[in-house]
């Protein structure tokens, strides 16, 4: 009975799907089943939207002095990588206390690199423009006391898809201060970014990269998950390294700040070009930290 009923919705579905007018049907090759035209319009027309954006991303490299378009970033994964404490980067009773892991890298074979921006201080409306221009994406630790005269700057970041993340209130060395102290600037932050943007980051990174026992003590009390700092460091005229043979690697996280021709050789835009060019000439895309997370 559940046989020949199988076989009788079999069959109403092909008598269905065989009822199309001429012009909806196209040709199959032999053996193959009807392939309808709405399906392959919409396979079209998703692949001329690649184009267009691919040519949008070809224009604006040219508009902002690139040598060649970023790379589009690999889709995130599925899995997300188990984050680890980097080796030489743990504190006393770190795995034990089940303290927030250190990392310079996110472990993954994509050929991937993470743009990080610290601090606040400069307020580049050309910036803003550029990245959203090229689609690049990154991952801002704001200083509360640098950000709060003009929210509306990082407001726009934050709409276009920007994670804002914690790096304190007021930028101290956090290794000289007491606990209730280090969790006032980590809390503290914690707090400000709800109040202003919506949102309590997991991510904190300590300034200066400075830290102790104390600081993931607190950062773990404040809801923060990761630290990660960065295993490079790009300035508008020169590119750091923290390893030895100065090479990328897949995953490793790259570090800049909002700064401007005050303190740099150059602007934020300059910067943004000479690491574009190197990560572009390296075979590398800009992937979102928190998409690896």
């Amino acid at each position: 009975m559940r046989v020949g009923l199988a076989a009788l919705v079999l069959a109403a579905i092909a008598s269905g799907c065989a009822q199309g007018g001429a012009g909806d049907e196209v040709t199959p090759a032999g053996g193959q089943q009807p392939l309808d035209a709405p399906p392959a319009r919409a396979l079209d027309s998703y692949a001329s939207r690649l184009g267009a954006a691919h040519a949008a991303r070809v224009a604006a490299a040219h508009r902002w002095g690139l040598a060649q378009a970023p790379l589009s970033a690999p889709p995130p994964p599925a899995r997300k990588p188990r984050i680890r404490t980097r080796e030489g980067f743990e504190v006393t009773g770190h795995r034990r206390l089940n303290l927030p892991p250190v990392f310079t890298t996110v472990p993954t074979r994509d050929k991937v690199v993470f743009l990080t921006i610290d601090d606040g201080a400069e307020k580049d409306p050309a910036f803003l423009r550029m990245m959203s221009d090229l689609d690049v994406p990154y991952t801002a630790f704001l200083s509360g006391y640098l950000v709060k005269d003009d929210p509306r700057y990082f407001r726009r970041m934050q709409a276009r898809g920007v994670a804002l993340n914690n790096h304190t209130l007021h930028h101290p060395r956090l290794p000289s201060l007491s606990y209730r102290q280090q969790k006032r600037e980590i809390c503290g932050m914690q707090r400000y970014l709800a109040k202003r943007f919506g949102t309590r980051p997991a991510l904190f990174r300590p300034p200066y990269g400075s830290y102790d026992r104390t600081t993931l003590r607190a950062a773990k009390a404040c809801g923060i998950a990761y630290v990660p700092l960065w295993n490079q460091e790009v300035f508008p005229d020169r590119w750091e390294y923290r390893e030895g043979d100065r090479r990328l690697r897949p995953g490793d996280i790259v570090l800049t700040h909002f700064r401007g021709r005050e303190q740099w050789k150059g602007s934020m835009a300059d910067m943004i070009r000479r690491f574009l060019n190197e990560v572009r000439s390296e075979g590398f895309a800009v992937g979102r930290l928190e998409d690896y997370l």
